[in-house]
């Protein structure tokens, strides 16, 4: 995986809730983890822009619900900054569901993903309709 080209906040902890922005049937999911998240004892994992999560599907179709699923963060509402000098930030908190190889579940993606997400996962933003 290659490397995010910008100082990305980490403000995504364990039990948040984000909207799933693919066509695979869920609509909700909350982070149960993250993936390669080291940090000291006691601390909470925190993802950002870029980041792949595990998380659990709480709404969406009945043969999805309930399961436990890989997912990459493609809007975050807290604002990150660029290597321009650019604040980025967007309405919601949303991601797009993956298998373990880094391709996507759904065949199309409805809203926007940020450019560090498309420098990484390069299926992700050709389903995508607006790279931001």
């Amino acid at each position: 995986m290659k490397a995010v080209a910008a100082h990305i906040t980490k403000c995504l902890g364990i039990q948040s809730i984000l909207k799933c922005d693919d066509n695979t049937g869920a609509k909700e999911l909350q982070i149960i983890g993250v993936v390669g998240y080291k940090g000291q004892r006691r601390q909470v994992p925190k993802a950002g822009i870029g980041d792949v999560v595990v998380c659990s599907v709480k709404k969406g179709k009945p043969d999805v619900r309930k399961k436990i699923v890989k997912a990459v963060i493609v809007r975050q509402k807290k604002e990150f900054r660029r290597r321009d000098g650019t604040h980025i930030k967007f309405n919601d908190n949303a991601a797009v569901l993956i298998d373990d190889t880094g391709m996507p579940k759904g065949t199309e993606i409805k809203g926007v993903v940020a450019k560090e997400v498309a420098e990484r996962f390069a299926k992700v933003a050709t389903r995508a309709k607006n790279v931001v």
